[in-house]
C-alpha cells in the first residue's frame, strides 16, 4: 500500500471524465491515499470537488505556492485563510520560495512563507514546501523564525546531505518523487547516507514522471517506480521500506491532528 504525499490530481491536466478510469489504475497501482497541495486561488474548488468525490483517497491542503506569489498576495492569503476556518485541510501548502522563475517577487515570497508557516503552527499541520533553487534561503528563513512546534514535508527533495540534515532539525521529512530514477538527478549519492525513517514518496503529478514515463504526463499510479528505486538504492527490501514509509506518512499525517 501507497500513499502519494504530493499530487496535483485535480489539475486541468486531468479530464473529469477521465477520472473514474484513472482512480481504478491508481487503486490498482496500490496507491490508497493521495495528498492534494493547493496553488492558487482559482485551484481550491477544483481540489475540494475531487476530494468529495473521493473523501477516502483525496486529502486537501490549503496554500499559495511561490510561483502564484503576486503584488495580491495579501489578499490572496487573507481569502485562503477564511477557507481554512470552513473546510478541513490536512496541510499548508504548497508554499515556499522559487528562484527560478522570478526572482523579483523574492520579498514576497518570503512573506508569504512566513504567515503560512504560522498557520501551519497554530493548527498543528505539516508545511508542505516548495524551494526550487532556493534551498539555503527557505532554510534559513525557517530557522530565523524558530517556529515551535513546525514540521511537515520539504517537497521534491534535490538537497545535499547537509541540507537534509538541516531539514531533519527542523522537524521535516523529505519528498521524493521521480527525480530519483533519472540519470544525473544526483540524489543517488545523497539518498544512502540518509535514514529510511527521513522519507516520505511522491508524485507531483502531472509533472516530473518517474522513468520509464519521463516527459509523460505523470500520475499516482507511478509511484511504485519511485519506491523501487528508492529501495534499490538504500539497498533495503521493498516491502520494509513499503512499511517504513508508510510510518512516515502517519507522523506527517496523522500524528499531529491532521
Amino acid at each position: 500500500m501507497f500513499t502519494d504525499t504530493h499530487a496535483h490530481l485535480y489539475s486541468s491536466k486531468y479530464t473529469k471524465e477521465e477520472m473514474p478510469a484513472l482512480m481504478e489504475e491508481i487503486q490498482a497501482a496500490g496507491v490508497h491515499h493521495i495528498y492534494l497541495p493547493n496553488v492558487d486561488l482559482t485551484t481550491i474548488e477544483p481540489m475540494l470537488e475531487l476530494a468529495a468525490q473521493y473523501p477516502k483517497r483525496c486529502h486537501p491542503m490549503m496554500g499559495l505556492h511561490p510561483c502564484d506569489v503576486k503584488k495580491t498576495f495579501e489578499k490572496d492569503l487573507y481569502r485562503m485563510e477564511d477557507w481554512l476556518k470552513q473546510e478541513k485541510f490536512v496541510g499548508i501548502g504548497e508554499t515556499g520560495i522559487d528562484l527560478y522563475w522570478d526572482k523579483s517577487t523574492y520579498a514576497w515570497q518570503c512573506e508569504a512563507l512566513k504567515v503560512q508557516a504560522a498557520w501551519a503552527v497554530e493548527r498543528q499541520l505539516p508545511l508542505i514546501l516548495h524551494c526550487r533553487e532556493s534551498i539555503d534561503e527557505t532554510l534559513d528563513l525557517l530557522e530565523a523564525l524558530d517556529l515551535k512546534g513546525l514540521f511537515g514535508i520539504f517537497h521534491c527533495f534535490t538537497g545535499n546531505v547537509e541540507q537534509a540534515n538541516r531539514m531533519k532539525a527542523l522537524g521535516f521529512k523529505l519528498g521524493i518523487g521521480g527525480v530519483v530514477t533519472y540519470k544525473n538527478g544526483g540524489l543517488d549519492q545523497v539518498l544512502p547516507k540518509l535514514e529510511l525513517s527521513d522519507f516520505v514518496l511522491e508524485t507531483d503529478a502531472p509533472y516530473l514522471a518517474p522513468v520509464p514515463h519521463r516527459g509523460k504526463r505523470n500520475s499516482p499510479a507511478y509511484l511504485p517506480f519511485i519506491a523501487q528505486k528508492l529501495a534499490a538504492l538504500l539497498q533495503v527490501e521493498e516491502q520494509a521500506l513499503f512499511a517504513q514509509i508508510e510510518r512516515n506518512v502517519t507522523d506527517v499525517f496523522s500524528s499531529h491532528g491532521a
